[in-house]
């Protein structure tokens, strides 16, 4: 995918432009993804004759500017914008004339100077290279549109921009700020424009009601203000109201454009500027509404410290010894930049710091503060091979921690890169609100018609009131705040639903909670704390190679070593406790075979032995030999917790009572979620009926699926799909993932210490805390609730005008006062998603 940034991609209506503009270009609108927040569009040009400027040139019809940015660094752009001529020569570019900035060409080190000539003479130069040999350049300043070594048009500015000869003859510094700000210098123009031909009329007549009132042509200092006002306003839009026209799409921006000049003809002026003054403020407005957005999201990344405490790289050797740690730790602390920090250091972590990385502790103990990710309230001590992660915070101990993940790819940074990509999956209410917009905006075009002339034809109106009227129809029409308000409050959901340990793929994942009726719990886990441990191991009179619970044990350990079921990892911790019992006297199994819901089989010591659940025995256990036991030791075992069964040709040699304690919390819990409407709670699980039914009647479940294997587990929730609930199956991510995938909603528990729930789960809970689900519903309810009152509200509005245009009663700058207003509003209602209610 090649990554384009596009400055002036603030909401759905300029996705749905850029979307029909390259869809035609790359074959299928599914090679298409879109990052608002990110200002970011991604192009899979795999296997097309499409090369990036190709893109650049579609985007810049549409009135847009897109800039390639340099792989693998998202948000730097891969050159400045052109501002002066150029001409490609043997694959880079040569400047006819110096640079806006104050030097020659691209401004950027390495291209089209001396120093980088003998490069690109190179056969081996390439655009990738160059991009890596490139400093970082600043996210907001467009790329060149054609050259091979900078990715652009070299000699076709953005649509909108400043001429090339006007910026030359500019300050570096002024050329500078016109790249990054020239929006808002435009609309900052555009109103002091407008406030000074104000100034100058109130001067001109002795009272500002008149300049309110006036109609008609102007003092002609007023006009040319005014006419300055309308230009810079609308300068941005007109590129996009001609692309409009051209596609025979209207959108937003030709409804503007035609209510200026419609108010110019009618000697509007004043009403006319005001209009393009205020529609810039609206954009700007819209403009800081994402960058507000954007700046929630980014705030997770930021907890991460930029630079950490540096002991020691793979393979160093030596070093001296920091004191004071309960334990010796090895090296000089080195500050040293994250990115810089290979998968395998040792780093320092002290007192009171963030981890700047993700690993597991070497060396030293305390309490982790890990509610920047997860949400959790309590401190979570971590012990010597215990894991960490980056942008948690250390307590009182001092930590040396072994990295395991670069900067790049810790989880904190994965989980910012889930929430980005949570973006381009369109909520259903986003969905329907782009459909409505592509049918409103032309119906009310058609109505701004029918006002214009019905009256005037047919019931002997003037033209020029009725015109005027069809005017104020066409701003009121704009569909800004109805467009932008389902994506604000999605955005500001997502958001927040993050910053308190739940990450939810996508809008249309968070719409889900809201509307689910029934609850399907993996067992282990998630009603259970899933920390499984031994309580008896029995072994069985008779069995030739068992003599004790130790040699028992010793074989279950050496067929479970291989499995991470979390009771196989039970039984081996277990088994290391236990004195001649445990994996270090060289006891493992060969030929080793796990057989997913059943159990384990293998070769220890010569023999053939298998190790499972009640069903594996009964399908594979011995013919003959002492198992007359296994039906009494496995009844009782399964009377107080799970059973798991050891044996071989031989016979049963023994059998292993587990217990896995119920959640604190779990049946609050569940009564909160009853409270909440979801009517119908099941648990399902691998275990025996007994235990299933002991877990159960503790936590007030009563639809209890037991002995289940992983395809069972399945088929129940789709049963229950069926049966037309909207279920979600709430697991751990890993032995669930088909269950998962089955229900309307995927939700994994505990996903801090796993990649596999991530990828997997619609939603991961981040901590192991059940109390996160009812949470998640209120959440869920309360987004589409302000995303309701922002479409109704936005709605009212537009109709409440239209009807006072009807009757003659609004103006202008009315309605336009109105759109910006309304658009305000429904900003700050979606953004109080930001702050999150218990």
């Amino acid at each position: 995918m090649t990554a384009f940034r596009i400055e002036e991609m603030d909401c759905a209506n300029e996705v749905t432009v850029l979307r029909h503009a390259l869809t035609p270009l790359v074959g299928n609108p599914d090679r298409l993804q879109f990052d608002v927040l990110s200002r970011r569009m991604r192009v899979d040009m795999d296997g097309l004759d499409l090369r990036p400027d190709d893109v650049v040139a579609a985007v810049a019809r549409t009135g847009m500017r897109a800039a390639p940015e340099a792989a693998g660094r998202p948000g730097v752009v891969l050159g400045p914008l052109p501002s002066a001529s150029h001409a490609c020569t043997d694959g880079c570019c040569q400047p006819h004339q110096a640079g806006p900035i104050g030097h020659a060409g691209h401004g950027h080190d390495g291209c089209c100077g001396s120093a980088h000539a003998p490069v690109h003479a190179s056969a081996s130069a390439s655009a990738s290279a160059h991009a890596h040999a490139m400093p970082p350049r600043p996210a907001q300043i467009p790329a060149l549109a054609g050259c091979p070594c900078c990715g652009g048009a070299c000699d076709v500015p953005a649509p909108g921009d400043a001429p090339s000869g006007l910026l030359s003859l500019l300050p570096s510094g002024l050329t500078a700020l016109w790249q990054r700000q020239s929006s808002l210098l435009l609309c900052s123009l555009s109103g002091v424009a407008l406030v000074a031909g104000i100034g100058v009329e109130w001067a001109r007549t002795g009272s500002l009601l008149e300049v309110f009132a006036e109609s008609g042509v102007p003092h002609a200092a007023t006009l040319v203000l005014w006419l300055a006002a309308a230009v810079a306003g609308a300068w941005r839009v007109l590129p996009r109201a001609v692309h409009a026209v051209r596609s025979l799409r209207p959108d937003m921006n030709l409804l503007m454009v035609t209510a200026v000049i419609g108010a110019a003809a009618i000697g509007q002026f004043f009403e006319g500027a005001s209009v393009a003054f205020l529609f810039a403020v609206a954009n700007q407005l819209e403009s800081w509404s994402v960058d507000r957005a954007r700046s929630a999201i980014a705030a997770l990344l930021d907890i991460s410290p930029s630079r950490a405490l540096l002991l020691s790289r793979p393979g160093d050797v030596g070093g001296d010894v920091v004191a004071g740690m309960g334990g010796a730790l090895t090296g000089t602390p080195v500050e040293t930049a994250v990115e810089n920090v290979p998968v395998g250091s040792r780093i320092l972590i002290r007192a009171g710091d963030r981890v700047p990385l993700d690993g597991t502790v070497a060396a030293g103990s305390s309490d982790i503060d890990q509610s920047p990710i997860t949400g959790e309230s309590m401190p979570v001590p971590k012990r010597a091979g215990e894991p960490v992660y980056a942008g948690t915070i250390n307590g009182g101990g001092v930590l040396e921690v072994l990295t395991t993940r670069a900067a790049s790819d810790t989880t904190l940074a994965r989980i910012l890169h889930m929430v980005e990509a949570a973006q381009s999956r369109r909520a259903r209410a986003v969905q329907w609100v782009d459909r409505f917009a592509a049918v409103y905006t032309p119906a009310m075009l058609a109505v701004a018609a029918l006002v214009a002339v019905v009256p005037p034809l047919f019931f002997g109106g003037a033209w020029s009131a009725w015109v005027y009227e069809a005017l104020v129809v066409l701003v009121i029409a704009c569909p800004c705040a109805l467009v932008i308000s389902t994506p604000v409050s999605i955005v500001a959901g997502l958001t927040s639903a993050a910053r308190n340990g739940v990450l939810v793929k996508g809008g249309s994942f968070l719409e889900l909670p809201a509307s689910l009726t029934a609850v399907a719990f993996d067992k282990t886990g998630t009603l259970t704390q899933g920390r499984p441990r031994v309580a008896r191991v029995l072994p069985v009179d008779g069995h030739p190679q068992v003599r004790d619970a130790a040699s028992a044990l010793r074989i279950a350990a050496a067929l479970e070593g291989p499995s991470s079921h979390p009771l196989a990892r039970a039984i081996v911790q277990h088994a290391r406790q236990v004195p001649g019992a445990g994996l270090d006297d060289g006891a493992t199994a060969s030929d080793h075979r796990t057989l997913p819901g059943l159990g384990a089989e293998g070769v220890v010591d010569g023999a053939r032995w298998r190790i499972g659940n009640r069903r594996y025995f009964a399908q594979d256990g011995p013919q003959h030999g002492p198992s007359g036991g296994a039906e009494s030791i496995g009844t009782d075992a399964a009377a107080a917790g799970s059973s798991v069964l050891l044996w071989n040709d031989a016979g049963l040699a023994a059998v292993m009572e587990l217990e896995d304690d119920l959640r604190p919390d779990a049946r609050a819990v569940l009564d909160d979620l009853r409270a909440a409407g979801l009517h119908r709670m099941v648990m399902l699980t691998g275990d025996n009926a007994a235990t299933a039914a002991r877990v159960a009647a503790a936590c007030g479940v009563t639809d209890i699926r037991a002995d289940l294997l992983p395809a069972d587990k399945t088929a129940a929730v789709a049963a229950l799909v069926a049966e037309g609930e909207r279920v979600a199956m709430v697991g751990d991510g890993v032995n669930d993932a088909p269950a998962l995938a089955t229900a309307h909603l995927g939700i994994a528990m505990g996903g801090i210490g796993s990649d596999a729930a991530i990828e997997t789960a619609d939603i991961t809970l981040m901590s192991d805390d059940l109390g996160k689900l009812p949470w998640l519903v209120r959440h869920s309810r309360r987004t589409l609730g302000v995303i309701r009152q922002n479409i109704g509200f936005a709605l009212g509005l537009k109709a409440l005008f239209l009807g006072l245009a009807v009757f003659q009663v609004a103006s202008l700058w009315m309605a336009i006062v109105a759109d910006i207003g309304g658009s305000f509003l429904v900003i700050m209602n979606g953004l109080r998603l930001l702050r999150p209610k218990a």
